[in-house]
């Protein structure tokens, strides 16, 4: 039987995250497929045999970008839509698109069918309260609206063309849904849980973790006032550009580690009474690894933590609501909170089913289903 041709497209490679290794995991499915992005930068691709990253098919936004020596690819992100445009996809029986902002105008060059694998519609777009937190002064704050447009009617010019669409968690697909006037089935995006485990000889100490990038949405400002408010000992793992801000506003009781490689990660998630997720996240990689090793979490009820925290069994949700309200929703929940009462082998056992075993299944269940539609 003839193998379907795909084609695989990812908005940009310019720092590794956990929309780069769903297209990892992508390139594990169809280790024949062709990638394509129109910025690429080999530190930030993903590790993948089939092909390497010096084989991802950029475009001539690639070679402005190292002309003007791969400094911030933000100037050229109004470009983005039209190099995807300009994309070869005519000569595929499929095409799998990596979206969070642009990605869906890959759509706009092809005939085949087109699944949008969407990590979120661009939020800063379309949320003007997510906006503001994201962007610094008046004149950040004027060119994100600006570039929020473009992202909006990139996004909507190219909702027609796809033949599926495919939500990271139930919150993206209400945002797919009221934002693009689309539906959308749920995969869970793949966590590397090899990496990840409990270890029984590690005891759990009285200390709560946050971790990941150091940016606005994440609300790492609310962990550190939840540690404040609480007189709990908050260990920060993580770097990034809101790190100045958040060490000028905590207190003694908070420990700032920076940027951690896993071995330090993972003692940290073996040995925290809880992993504080005090902001939204779309899906949110960072508590399920914590899970993976045996750590319940402790999240805002909103968002991906709907999909991956389960209240009594890996964690509790906080209700969501004004900053004040949800730190003082953090402090009761840590009134009554016991590590003790989470059973390390469930809490990891919860945490398997959004292996990539899993995700490579349903991701290649979804393009069949399109490919028998609009068969080769």
């Amino acid at each position: 039987m003839t193998q379907p041709r795909i084609a695989l497209v990812h908005e940009r490679f310019t720092e590794y995250g956990g929309s780069e290794a769903v297209v990892g995991e992508f390139a594990r499915a169809w280790p024949q497929a062709r990638v394509f992005a129109p910025l690429v930068d080999p530190a930030a691709a993903p590790d993948i045999a089939h092909p390497p990253w010096d084989t991802i098919e950029t475009t001539w936004l690639n070679r402005l970008h190292a002309a003007t020596g791969r400094r911030s690819h933000a100037p050229l992100l109004p470009l983005v839509p039209r190099a995807l445009r300009g994309l070869p996809l005519r000569d595929f029986d499929a095409v799998v698109i990596s979206h969070h902002a642009f990605a869906v105008q890959a759509a706009l060059a092809t005939d085949a069918p087109v699944i949008a694998y969407v990590h979120s519609p661009a939020r800063w777009a379309w949320d003007p309260a997510f906006r503001a937190r994201e962007a610094s002064g008046p004149l950040g704050r004027a060119a994100l609206a600006a570039l929020g447009v473009l992202a909006k009617r990139a996004e909507l010019a190219a909702a027609p063309n796809l033949t599926g669409v495919v939500a990271n968690s139930r919150a993206v697909a209400d945002r797919v849904r009221d934002w693009w006037g689309l539906p959308a089935s749920v995969v869970h995006p793949p966590v590397r849980l090899d990496r990840f485990a409990p270890d029984p000889a590690v005891p759990r100490e009285d200390f709560l973790l946050f971790a990941g990038r150091l940016v606005p949405y994440k609300r790492p400002d609310l962990a550190v006032r939840i540690a404040q408010r609480t007189g709990r000992r908050l260990v920060v793992v993580g770097d990034g550009r809101y790190r100045r801000q958040l060490e000028a506003l905590a207190g003694p009781e908070t420990t700032f580690l920076g940027a951690a490689p896993d071995d330090v990660l993972v003692d940290m998630y073996r040995r925290c009474a809880a992993l504080l997720m005090p902001g939204v996240e779309d899906f949110g990689i960072v508590p399920v690894e914590a899970m993976a090793c045996g750590a319940p979490v402790l999240a805002v009820g909103s968002g991906g933590a709907l999909d991956t925290v389960l209240p009594g069994l890996s964690g509790a949700h906080v209700p969501p609501g004004d900053d004040d309200a949800v730190v003082e929703g953090f402090a009761e929940v840590l009134r009554s909170h016991d590590a003790a009462a989470y059973a390390p082998a469930a809490v990891r056992a919860h945490a398997e089913s959004f292996g990539p075993e899993a995700f490579r299944a349903r991701m290649v269940a979804v393009v069949d289903e399109a490919l028998q539609a609009s068969p080769v």
